[in-house]
């Protein structure tokens, strides 16, 4: 398994991307502004979005996306999320009004997009041997995290989440743990906007993965600009003991 990390920032500024990941050049996770890097060679590959929320620094890039592949594509890019969130998106993105409906264009009978409900706790086939599990978290919005499953192993992506043991019931449940991508939006001193906002901070995701029976490594995302180094130096003392890594844009793991 090929992860490229598109996006892993909690905003946007030079050098900074939100949240996509590229799996095996065919299968995207969110499609935050990352995509926007991409190039159309790139974009036409992709045959499966799996989307973890409705929150835009996750979805903006799936409209931008489509635009740039009108009539370049023979098949729909199937995009898989919860129907909640699909229906946020429908409604409030894909709606003639904010962006087209790629679902009905070029025409309803071969659209650019298909939509399609992902059941939590139901592995889903994206082929090649691949499949990916959802698992609910607890985010501001209806929300889910993912595990993407191929012969060679496990990665998981918590998606945006506070502390809730349905993220480590769902990931001690997995057979093995290979790679956890798990966020880290504000630092300590932010504790209160964390809770308010559904974020961890490293103390408290230090505190938290004492519920966690893997042992992976750990990649962690969605700092917000400007405070990426003082997370840096909490992470040092909360995650002492683990194996973590702050991600940056363009970073490749295989698996």
């Amino acid at each position: 398994m090929r992860i490229k990390i598109l996006g892993c920032s909690g905003g946007v500024g030079p050098g900074l991307r939100t949240t996509s990941l590229l799996i095996d050049d065919e299968l995207l996770i969110d499609a935050g502004t990352g995509v926007g890097d991409l190039a159309l060679s790139q974009m036409r590959r992709i045959r499966h979005v799996v989307l973890t929320h409705s929150h835009l620094d996750h979805v903006c890039g799936l409209a931008f996306m489509a635009d740039n592949l009108f009539d370049l594509i023979d098949e729909p890019i199937t995009v898989h999320a919860s129907e909640t969130t699909l229906q946020v998106v429908q409604e409030h993105i894909f709606n003639w009004k904010i962006w087209p409906d790629f679902s009905k264009l070029p025409t309803p009978k071969n659209p650019l997009l298909r939509w399609q409900t992902m059941p939590v706790n139901t592995p889903l086939d994206v082929g090649n041997g691949r499949s990916v599990l959802s698992f609910d978290v607890l985010h501001t919005v209806p929300g889910v995290g993912v595990a993407v499953q191929c012969k060679t192993g496990i990665f998981a992506f918590s998606g945006d989440t506070y502390a809730t043991d349905l993220l480590w019931d769902a990931l001690n449940a997995l057979p093995r743990l290979d790679m956890l991508m798990i966020e880290i939006a504000f630092p300590d001193e932010q504790g209160e906007l964390a809770e308010t906002s559904r974020h961890f901070t490293p103390s408290l995701l230090g505190r938290e993965l004492a519920k966690l029976r893997h042992k992976p490594q750990l990649l962690l995302t969605h700092h917000k600009p400007g405070t990426e180094g003082l997370i840096q130096r909490e992470c040092t003392e909360a995650l002492a003991g683990w194996d973590y890594h702050h991600l940056e844009a363009g970073e490749i793991f295989m698996l």
